[in-house]
């Protein structure tokens, strides 16, 4: 048995006794999502585009027993309040609230599919942080969905699941996001990233091989603290159904850099500097798949700085902090950096030599404190297998 597997059955045992502290009796079984960091590829699920996320060794974790009636009660380690509960029967997206939102919305999107979900009781535990980037929804409509999968005998693929896990944060969460997060959830293999195209969901692994080349990937967790629900994130998809819509294109997919002088003319700065962090993200995405496969990690560092800077000059979704983080971690070692995530808070990434972590983190800390800020969170990731039963 390896570390992980010991480990996952630890943490299983941990939490099915948890659960029948909560509820009284059993748990029919254990399911488990990652969390994702995203390589390189922001924004750019939603317009078509692609993607190249990785599932991360952290997860959220989910015990599950189905009912005889159509109740669901839900309870996690982080809420210490009584179980949230609902009935299937009479629930509606506008009940839904909190945490309770993103297994609620799973299981209305499962009913819409066609799916007969019996009540359930569940229990959750997370070390996705909340808030960081790092798809701690996804992690849990990914686990949610998975356990409800298996105990209606759905048999739905992978694919399907992280559909479901998509428009429930869409249709009962209101959070406009793509498929991305979902996907590398469900879809990770270990040491891999997953190349995904958002058009036809068409997807394969793509070898990372960072530990061969000497490399670790470093989360700089900023403390600033995002919500997809909102503004900001609502703001930049509208701009860039507006820029496709202008230009006569389906999507900001159909665009490529020979557009961009005609894009100018005909749009307003801000929507062009939009479309334009689009179009030039896809090209990132395309260029730093190939440098994987033919050259390896070491030759992306550049591809990773300048998704950032377009990020922060173009799309205008990065923060002081993010770009200290990234700034911080370049001059002290790394390869390469960039915010990661949907943006206005959350995490930044660092391609760091394995012998210059402990720099790169201490120049962060040191960083951060002489300016009075949140003390960050900074730790490695490995990249890790998608959702499964423990």
């Amino acid at each position: 048995m390896t570390t992980t597997d010991t480990a996952g059955t630890a943490l299983a045992d941990t939490l099915t006794r948890a659960f029948a502290g909560h509820f009284g009796h059993d748990a029919d079984g254990v399911w488990q999502a990652p969390g994702r960091v995203n390589l390189i590829g922001e924004h750019t699920d939603y317009n078509d585009g692609i993607v190249l996320p990785f599932a991360i060794n952290r997860s959220t974790t989910v015990a599950v027993s189905a009912r005889a009636d159509r109740t669901v009660r839900l309870a996690s380690a982080f809420v210490a309040a009584d179980p949230v509960e609902f009935d299937l029967d009479t629930f509606a997206p506008d009940q839904a609230a909190g945490w309770s939102a993103y297994p609620a919305g799973v299981a209305w999107e499962l009913e819409r599919a066609g799916i007969t979900v019996p009540g359930f009781d569940l229990y959750v535990t997370s070390d996705v942080p909340v808030g960081a980037g790092l798809s701690s929804s996804a992690a849990l409509e990914c686990a949610v969905a998975l356990a409800l999968s298996d105990l209606t005998g759905a048999g739905l693929g992978r694919a399907e699941l992280a559909d479901i896990g998509r428009r429930a944060e869409n249709n009962v969460v209101g959070a406009p996001t793509g498929i991305m997060d979902q996907s590398a959830s469900m879809l990770g293999t270990r040491d891999c990233a997953v190349y995904l195209d958002c058009r036809d969901l068409s997807s394969h692994p793509v070898p990372l091989g960072l530990a061969e080349s000497g490399l670790l990937c470093l989360v700089i967790d900023t403390k600033v603290s995002h919500a997809h629900a909102t503004g900001g994130y609502a703001e930049r998809r509208a701009s860039c159904v507006r820029g496709a819509r202008v230009l006569g294109v389906g999507a900001l997919r159909d665009l490529d850099a020979a557009d961009l002088p005609r894009a100018a003319r005909i749009l307003d700065d801000v929507t062009f500097r939009r479309v334009r962090h689009i179009v030039t993200e896809n090209e990132r995405v395309a260029r730093t798949a190939e440098l994987l496969t033919t050259h390896g990690p070491l030759a992306i560092g550049d591809l990773l700085d300048a998704s950032h800077r377009s990020m922060r000059d173009d799309f205008e979704i990065s923060c002081p902090e993010l770009n200290l983080a990234v700034d911080t971690a370049r001059a002290n070692g790394a390869i390469g950096a960039r915010m990661t995530g949907g943006g206005f808070g959350g995490s930044a990434i660092a391609l760091v030599p394995v012998d210059d972590a402990d720099q790169v983190r201490s120049a962060v800390l040191a960083g951060f404190a002489v300016r009075g800020l949140q003390v960050p969170d900074v730790f490695a990731v490995l990249p890790a297998e998608g959702a499964r039963r423990l």
